[in-house]
């Protein structure tokens, strides 16, 4: 092991300047307040700063503690790729140990952010059509819907490009693309006389804009009592569920499109679907796992994770399904899914601390898409479905109770990063 770098001690400014600029990054890699809070706490510990932390969602207060002076930093708010996110949490853990110099914090925070993706446009519009595609298959809309869906992502893809160009017309991109997404599957429907629309050829190609990131964060500050920002998030994240289904419920006046509340909403229900021939026919349920890795690859290429974390993701993603595939029926999807969500958290607790190129965020985050009750919510707002809000709210409640014994089962079986050894 490389001895610690952390021996020599910078100004109590300088030192509060630094531990903002890198919590400023942690919050711009979408990690929560409660966990900014404690890296940050950690590593000030590490170089003995006399410091207290408090952090919001967009800024980070570092104040002495003894003579209480503050220094404020405000998160940059721009979006980083999922690969800085596990390099931005490399760099905290490989400071707070020692491995890198505290001192050398400014240098090592500008090489993240001036990290770039390659054709970022092209990776979101290919993204965005795979993971609609990827969810059309695992829920198994019939043929035509898969295709439509695939075809209304790659369209999505585009919207979500043009309109972040303008700042302040991203307030209405849910609404938007939920809208253009349903009015060109439900034109197709109509032209082609194909009957009721499956929720999820409506829903699959705005799941790359539902707030997964936002919700998790929410549900993980929740279960750690940090319930001011946690509702906010989670009352944020609501909201933009809101605006996705006003602009589902346009589209489908627009086009006189009737959605099919028969369809499946939970994944537990797809393989009992029965079908029809030719282009109504329901993919075969083996195709599911097919469903997986479009959906695994499509959320690689729209957050830019890179190969190895796309790797982790279509594993992860992969072994998620198979559970809880086998234990929905058994216990019920609620509880299915809190027990993953234990199992899943304690995993990425355990693997952060053996493989820090691998950080908890982007190995739990790729489940959360398959758990947090986002793109469930949004097919209940959009069908008006009073049941599936109830399981919505239910599979939420779930996923608290499952993180805070996955938080316990971690704390218990592995050395706290407090306590452990350079």
């Amino acid at each position: 092991m490389s001895p610690r770098l952390n021996h020599v001690i910078e100004s109590p400014a300088r030192t509060r300047l630094l531990l903002g600029d890198l919590g400023a990054l942690l919050l711009d890699a979408g990690l929560s307040v409660t966990e900014v809070h404690t890296r940050l706490s950690q590593i000030a510990a590490s170089v003995k700063a006399p410091v207290t932390v408090s952090v919001l969602p967009k800024e980070v207060f570092v104040a002495d503690a003894a003579s209480g002076e503050t220094t404020t930093v405000q998160a940059a708010g721009t979006e980083l790729s999922m690969r800085q996110t596990a390099i931005a949490n490399r760099l905290a853990e490989r400071v707070r140990l020692g491995l890198d110099s505290f001192a050398d914090l400014p240098e090592l925070i500008g090489d993240v952010r001036r990290i770039t993706r390659r054709r970022p446009d092209m990776q979101m519009v290919i993204g965005s059509a795979l993971v609609a595609a990827g969810l059309a298959v695992l829920f198994r809309c019939p043929w035509w819907a898969v295709v439509t869906s695939t075809i209304a992502g790659l369209v999505v893809g585009v919207c979500v490009i043009v309109i972040r160009r303008v700042p302040t017309s991203v307030a209405i991109l849910p609404f938007v693309v939920a809208f253009v997404s349903t009015s060109l599957v439900g034109t197709t429907a109509q032209v082609f006389g194909l009957g009721p629309v499956p929720l999820y050829a409506v829903c699959a190609p705005v799941a790359v804009l539902v707030p997964g990131a936002l919700i998790t964060n929410a549900l993980l500050e929740l279960t750690a009592a940090d319930v001011v920002t946690g509702s906010s998030r989670l009352m944020y994240g609501v909201i933009m569920l809101g605006f996705m289904a006003a602009g589902i419920s346009a589209g489908a006046r627009l086009t006189d499109t009737r959605l099919d509340e028969s369809s499946a909403r939970k994944l537990t229900e797809a393989p009992g679907l029965t079908g029809h021939l030719g282009w109504q026919a329901h993919p075969p349920t083996w195709l599911s796992w097919v469903g997986v890795v479009f959906l695994a690859v499509g959320v690689g290429a729209a957050f830019g994770a890179g190969f190895r974390l796309s790797a982790v993701a279509l594993a992860v993603m992969t072994g998620v399904y198979a559970v809880l595939t086998v234990l929905g029926p058994v216990i019920g999807d609620i509880q299915a899914t809190g027990v993953i969500a234990c199992i899943v958290f304690a995993a990425s607790q355990a693997v952060e601390r053996r493989t820090p190129a691998i950080p908890s965020v982007a190995f739990f985050f790729p489940a959360f898409l398959l758990l947090v009750p986002g793109t469930v919510g949004l097919v209940a707002l959009a069908a008006s479905d009073t049941n599936g809000i109830a399981l919505a709210v239910g599979t939420f409640v779930s996923l608290c109770i499952g993180v805070k014994v996955g938080e316990f089962v971690s704390a218990i079986g592995l050395p706290s990063r407090s306590g452990e050894a350079p």
